[in-house]
């Protein structure tokens, strides 16, 4: 009989278990040369290994390894250079550190060599709409995490919109959990991402963000991703170099509404603010 994924206050990834009775930070890895914000930085296996150790160092409990940008406009990567740039990396991290491994890929036959590389958790932007990837989910042991995007990155920004975006979003993700279901995928392994930023205007993200709270009654814990993206630079007119402030101050908003693991560039500053968060919470 397989082991169960989840438990009243956390997820089974991999070797590791997540705890998620408060709110996990999630350090962003990008070994792609395009990214928006450090695309290039980290493609060395070495150099991604360095950042990754500084971000357990500074608190993060999973590090989520992407090899192929979805910033609006980017283009797609083939199946063997997204392997080539992701399984390395996933190897070095498992072998040398201990914090759970995600990686952020919609390819199936990325996310079963990740599997087998150790890592502990897929982050599909696509929410397993790939052909195959359901069929990997099912056959999988990992958590997955489905998000809301509306159209394909190279377009999704182009003029997004939506009746209602905190309904539209809702009801895509719950189809996206109706299929893993009737895939034979464990509620219990899958969270759920309302997609800042894909496919959604600043007035979407905002409204998202007021009401993130409702797609908490889907039932499965969320995870959310606002760090240094466009919504927060269109706010405080700031390039993204200087949109920490912003990004931690979403983070604790995200913590409020429910999230539970936060999705973050800057892993010390928003693992402090977390904390003090979580210090008045626990206050009489």
């Amino acid at each position: 009989m397989r082991k169960s994924i989840e438990t009243e206050n956390g997820l089974q990834c991999g070797g590791r278990f997540l705890h998620l009775s408060q709110p996990q930070v999630m350090g962003v890895l990008n070994v792609t040369p395009d990214s928006f914000s450090d695309g290039g930085r980290f493609v060395a296996p070495d150099r991604a290994l360095q950042q990754a150790a500084l971000m357990v160092e500074q608190g993060a409990a999973l590090v989520d390894v992407g090899g192929e940008s979805t910033r609006p406009g980017a283009a797609p990567v083939s199946e063997q250079e997204e392997l080539d740039r992701v399984i390395p990396v996933v190897e070095a991290l498992t072998a040398r550190l201990d914090v759970i491994v995600s990686v952020d890929t919609s390819n199936p036959v990325v996310m079963a060599e990740a599997e087998a590389a150790g890592a502990g958790l897929i982050n599909d932007v696509r929410a397993l709409r790939r052909p195959g990837a359901l069929e990997f989910a099912a056959g999988s042991r990992l958590p997955l995490c489905l998000m809301h995007m509306q159209g394909e990155p190279g377009t999704m920004q182009s003029d997004p919109r939506y009746r209602d975006v905190v309904t539209d979003v809702g009801d895509f993700l719950q189809s996206r959990m109706d299929a893993a279901l009737a895939a034979r995928v464990g509620r219990r392994r899958l969270l759920l991402d309302p997609g800042f930023g894909f496919g959604k205007s600043l007035q979407h993200n905002l409204t998202l963000l007021k009401h993130l709270d409702r797609l908490r009654d889907l039932g499965c814990p969320l995870l959310v991703g606002m760090s240094r993206k466009s919504m927060i630079g269109a706010i405080l007119n700031k390039p993204v170099a200087e949109r920490l402030h912003g990004s931690v101050a979403a983070a604790l908003l995200a913590a409020t509404a429910g999230a539970s693991i936060i999705r973050v560039h800057d892993v010390g500053p928003t693992v402090d603010a977390l904390k003090m968060w979580q210090a008045v919470q626990a206050a009489s």
